[in-house]
């Protein structure tokens, strides 16, 4: 449908509280197939509603991550909740499509278990090691307001904040620099 924009940190709205989804209905679908085309434009492989400014409890993770045939659809959690977590604790770089360019060891238990609603308005339950456990945290954490932020110091925080108002900047003299007419 179409490409939105992502809700970049420090802006505020990435912690605002998500509310639960009633049923599945045209707004629902319409909302799921804009947050594949913002995941994939944006080359990510997981993404909350919240992360494109909508604070509902739905999240998507790209379907090959969770073991399933390419070209098949991402995955979307709808209300999902926590069933448990376990196994070793893993430490691994994670990335966000809110903080771009920034990556921060992150441990996390190295197996997840969510029951959520499906697309199709049914409860499912989903398993996963490795990059697809961490995912389903990942994304998880978002419909809370946790952020990787979170999981670093303040030193780390503060430079992390720099680098994005940095960049939001650049971003911004380049877009004017494009704007004018060369007359």
């Amino acid at each position: 449908m179409a490409v939105r924009p992502i809700v970049v940190w420090p802006d505020s709205r990435l912690r605002e509280p998500t509310k639960a989804i009633a049923e599945i209905t045209d707004e629902v679908r319409s909302l799921y197939r804009d947050l594949v085309d913002t995941m994939y434009a944006y080359e990510g492989v997981g993404i909350a509603a919240i992360q494109i400014g909508v604070p509902l409890k739905m999240f998507l993770v790209d379907a090959r991550v969770a073991g399933q045939a390419e070209g098949t659809d991402p995955l979307a959690f709808i209300n999902p909740e926590v069933v448990g977590l376990s196994g070793s604790r893993q430490r691994m770089d994670e990335g966000c499509l809110s903080f771009p360019g920034i990556y921060v060891p992150i441990e996390r238990p190295g197996h997840a278990h969510l029951r959520a609603m499906g697309l199709d308005g049914k409860i499912f339950e989903a398993e996963g090691d490795e990059l697809y456990g961490r995912c389903m945290q990942h994304e998880f954490d978002h419909l809370s307001g946790k952020l990787m932020v979170d999981f670093v110091g303040p030193l780390k925080k503060r430079m992390i904040k720099k680098r994005l108002e940095k960049a939001a900047a650049d971003d911004h003299v380049h877009d004017d620099n494009c704007h004018h007419d060369h007359a």
